[in-house]
């Protein structure tokens, strides 16, 4: 079992940047392929990057280069670095554990943190 909590959402101009930590805790967390996965007002959920155990990383093809996943093991945090954001980005953004395998949706869900990107 793992339990992920986010912080870091908010609003923000457009080309600006924020970070999202989510904080996770179960005794599997450094074994798990971690992720971020967004949903847009009206819009499917979508994968934006993942993070494996040993720190290999994939992202979305439409925010490579400005977004950043990153993981700490020791102290059970996976971080997403947000860059040069622009108003489509303007979600909510999940941290999610459990995935099987890189690049898939795992079955552990934060409750999600608001990014609002204004123009």
């Amino acid at each position: 079992q793992v339990q992920l909590v986010e912080s870091g959402g908010g609003l923000v101009q457009a080309g600006g940047s924020l970070r999202l930590p989510c904080a996770a805790s179960g005794r599997t967390f450094s074994a798990a392929f971690m992720g971020w996965v967004r949903q847009a007002p009206g819009q499917q959920r979508e994968l934006v990057a993942s993070i494996g155990s040993g720190g290999n990383t994939n992202y979305a093809d439409s925010v490579e280069g400005r977004f950043t996943i990153s993981r700490n093991n020791s102290i059970n945090t996976v971080s997403l670095e947000i860059n040069d954001l622009k108003p489509e980005e303007t979600a909510d953004y999940y941290c999610n554990g459990g995935a099987r395998r890189s690049w898939s949706i795992g079955a552990y869900w934060g409750q999600g943190t608001q990014v609002t990107v204004s123009s």
